[in-house]
């Protein structure tokens, strides 16, 4: 598969990671060196100035990224998201988004502003109100979560409820320029884990996406419309990528500390000679060797679109759920093999630890994705009068 991430600059990017999680910062310097790389437009056809990357391909880079520092991976993963998406309905001869694609190339970024407190509905309903407009754009009132990017991004993909339109209501998808008013970025980003990706919190007032920039009006609940198709299963799909990365680190740092650390009860040999360790650690391994080709594999059926039906929905979040439940297992096997410096702030197993946890809040949730697979196996809850 093609790479666009040298192993160079992984090093870099590695090395600074614990410097932007002890410090709660922004990781400028890696955004930049992405940027240079053109992995910002990796999924970009070649002919809109990308790389033209799968993406089959691209999940590999996300979990090698993710080795070298998953929070930086886990913030440019939001842009990602959103250049897969626009390739999703591109490959199926839908060009609402090709947009994306060609600003991405030319150095625009995207954010994801879709999270909102007390919505489990996700990307089926909406707490921000979306006004419809005279010129045929919308004011979109109200608070997005979780606004990963939010010191860098120029554009933010989001939507609302139109609720006043004749047709209401009506889940309204456009994209916001960093420039208009009505834009607040509230700097609250202090959480246990992944603190480099600064997701701050975004207050709408009013602001206004303008009529070219309303990609879709959609029907409030489950909807087979190709762009909330695109968002859901590439969503979980680069979601995935990132914590089997954590999951691949959790491992090499599990076998370098068994090498490291001696044992009295061994008579000072390695500990990689402990028959507990060994099987702790082979335990971990076995888990981490199945993640990236479940990835990989669904990854590929989005590329040659194949048909899974109604079964898609099931098959991206039961993905979610699986990887990040398995790399949490890796990674808790690992900080027990390190020992009790991996307890400490500073060690990178430690990092590990919080970063992983994230994955239980990232959609879908257990709960969300086992609904999901339930009415695909089982169909719909049958309703009291049928």
């Amino acid at each position: 598969m093609r790479r666009l991430l040298d192993d160079g600059l992984l090093a870099r990017i590695h090395e600074r990671a614990a410097a932007h999680d002890r410090d709660n910062t922004f990781p400028d310097d890696d955004f930049a060196e992405l940027r240079t790389a053109g992995y910002l437009a990796a999924l970009a056809p070649e002919r809109l100035g990308g790389a033209g990357l799968s993406l089959e391909e691209l999940t590999a880079e996300q979990t090698r990224l993710a080795q070298a520092a998953p929070a930086t991976a886990l913030a440019v993963n939001m842009h990602l998201v959103w250049t897969a998406v626009a390739k999703t309905l591109l490959d199926r001869g839908d060009d609402a988004l090709e947009f994306v694609l060609r600003e991405a190339a030319a150095g625009e970024v995207f954010a994801f502003g879709v999270s909102e407190a007390g919505n489990d509905l996700v990307l089926f309903g909406s707490t921000v109100a979306a006004a419809p407009r005279a010129d045929g754009g919308y004011a979109y009132t109200g608070t997005k979560t979780f606004t990963s990017l939010s010191p860098v991004w120029t554009r933010l993909g989001t939507f609302g409820l139109d609720s006043t339109s004749e047709d209401a209501p009506r889940i309204v998808w456009g994209f916001l320029d960093r420039s208009a008013d009505g834009i607040e970025i509230r700097e609250d980003w202090d959480t246990l884990g992944q603190r480099a990706t600064q997701s701050n919190t975004t207050v709408l007032t009013g602001a206004v996406v303008p009529a070219d920039r309303i990609v879709r009006r959609l029907p409030p609940g489950p909807n087979p419309d190709p762009l909330v198709f695109g968002v859901f299963v590439n969503f979980e799909i680069l979601l995935a990528s990132v914590y089997a990365g954590i999951a691949h680190r959790a491992v090499a740092l599990a076998a370098e500390a068994a090498a490291r650390r001696t044992s009295l009860k061994l008579g000072g040999a390695s500990r990689s000679d402990d028959p507990d360790v060994r099987r702790r650690i082979a335990s971990a391994a076995l888990i981490d060797d199945g993640l990236d080709p479940q990835i990989r594999s669904l990854a590929r059926d989005v590329d040659e679109r194949a048909d899974h039906g109604p079964w898609w929905f099931a098959k991206a979040s039961g993905l979610k759920v699986r990887v990040t439940d398995q790399a949490k297992g890796v990674v808790d096997q690992a900080i027990l093999v390190g020992g009790g410096s991996g307890y400490a702030a500073s060690s990178e197993l430690s990092r590990l630890y919080r970063d992983v946890l994230a994955g239980a809040f990232n959609p879908s949730s257990a709960d969300s994705a086992l609904t999901t697979i339930a009415t695909a196996v089982l169909g719909p809850v049958s309703s009291p009068d049928s």
